[in-house]
């Protein structure tokens, strides 16, 4: 198959990506209106007078050939290897190769560093495919794009990017190191530690519920450089694979996306050089919330390719194989009215992603929007892929078919990157903010 890299750059600099229109409104309706939009959006960062409205999911040529291009891959290279995956809980290397391969790993990262140079929803329009079929190597793909190689496109200095862009985009698996054993929905009470020492820093701690771990060879690591700061004194450091010190100490068993990673580490006295800095010091907290919110478009995109697919699945099975009293079961109206309900979930679901993803590609604010889109995903994604088996009856409990599979996977978008509660909480602050006078 060839390069998805190479077979859409041209396009990628031919085409722009279609910006959000918005067609003014009077005063009186645009404060009914409120709720949907934003006052503190940036109306100077892109003319939208002149763009004719389109529905939030249309794709530009480029973003569309991404999502015929991935769905390919993802069936011919990806799904004969999705079950024996998740009975060894384990990512075939083969895979993570031909990811590389194909583009997916350095979806935004410019071209001149060796990466496909695309936009936010081309990546976003990836992982939604790859969720289809796998949400395990989806993760992978959407951890390694939206958290790591942003964080070093957006906060890394022309060295860092120079040493770590071309690897990330070609051989070089990353992970993001926030979470601790007594620091996850509290982000900023993570006790790992870091000091300064006469060639860069030290750290000490460990850090838990790690994606990619087993796979990475680069690792962003958040730890308090400076205690009596507070949470401002969160920096954000870059170690290695194989530095002396660092360990992975366990690797988790788990309910769902079983063929994804997912570590404790350790750093014992891990020195690092000080050129492995990322940002600031004491801007590790501005860099993790604002990494998060572009993060949680991605596993939004995730819950839903993981609906869809869970939904063709059975569908497929009940419109064409699954008779009972005679007929077929998807030709019963109380069955059908199901379907029908998941369906329109989904596309909802898809309209509050992809809103998110070009509003944060044209500059506006989207925290709420990002917030929003990982909620309601999550939650059609555990209501379709339960459903789904019920579909399918027997044929959706055993292990044979994948129904079962995206059940058991949709749970994990409930908890990761910010549990529902904690994206209610910031939905809820927001629109109080809005309303308070």
């Amino acid at each position: 198959m060839a390069s998805l890299v190479k077979s859409l750059r041209p396009l990628a600099r031919s085409i722009p990506a279609r910006p959000v229109s918005r067609t003014p409104l009077p005063s009186r309706v645009y404060q009914h209106a409120r709720p949907f939009s934003s006052t503190s959006i940036r109306r100077d960062a892109m003319d939208l007078s002149a763009v004719p409205p389109t529905p939030i999911t249309h794709l530009s040529e480029t973003e569309a050939m991404m999502a015929d291009s991935v769905s390919r891959f993802a069936q011919e290279a990806v799904l004969p290897r999705v079950r024996e995956m998740d009975e060894a809980e384990a990512m075939d290397p083969k895979i993570v190769e031909q990811l590389f391969e194909q583009g997916l790993m350095g979806v935004e990262i410019p071209e001149e560093y060796g990466g496909a140079g695309m936009n936010f929803t081309a990546c976003i329009v990836g992982i939604e495919e790859l969720a289809k079929v796998d949400p395990s190597v989806s993760v992978l793909v959407d951890v390694h794009n939206t958290l790591v190689n942003t964080a070093v496109i957006k906060y890394g200095n022309a060295e860092v990017k120079k040493k770590w862009l071309p690897r990330l985009a070609t051989d070089s698996v990353g992970s993001f190191c926030l979470s601790e054993p007594v620091s996850g929905s509290d982000a900023f009470a993570l006790s790992a530690r870091a000091v300064r020492t006469d060639s860069g820093f030290k750290i000490n701690g460990s850090k838990m519920w790690i994606t990619n771990a087993v796979e990475s060879s680069f690792f962003i690591v958040f730890a308090n450089l400076d205690p009596s700061k507070g949470y401002k004194g969160i920096t954000a450091f870059i170690v290695e694979k194989g530095t002396p010190g660092f360990s992975i100490a366990k690797k988790e068993s788990k309910l769902g996306i079983k063929a994804s990673s997912t570590c404790v580490l350790n750093f014992d006295d891990v020195e690092i050089p000080k050129e492995n800095l990322l940002g600031e010091e004491g801007n590790g907290y501005k860099i993790a919330i604002g990494l998060l919110n572009e993060g949680r478009i991605g596993i939004a995109a995730q819950m839903t390719g993981l609906s869809v697919g869970a939904w063709e699945n059975a569908a497929r099975y009940v419109w064409n194989d699954r008779k009972q009293f005679g007929q077929l079961v998807g030709e019963f109206q109380g069955m059908q009215h199901q379907m029908a309900q998941c369906y329109t979930e989904i596309a909802a679901a898809r309209a509050l992603v992809y809103n998110a993803a070009r509003k944060k590609e044209v500059g506006e604010d989207f925290v709420c929007d990002a917030a929003m889109a990982k909620l309601f995903a999550s939650q059609v994604a555990g209501r379709v892929s339960g459903l789904a088996i019920e579909w399918m009856g027997g044929m959706g409990f055993v292990r044979e078919g994948l129904a079962e599979k995206y059940w058991r996977d949709s749970k994990i978008g409930a908890i990761y990157e910010g549990t529902s509660n904690i994206q209610l909480q910031t939905i809820a602050k927001l629109l109080q903010k809005e309303y308070t006078r």
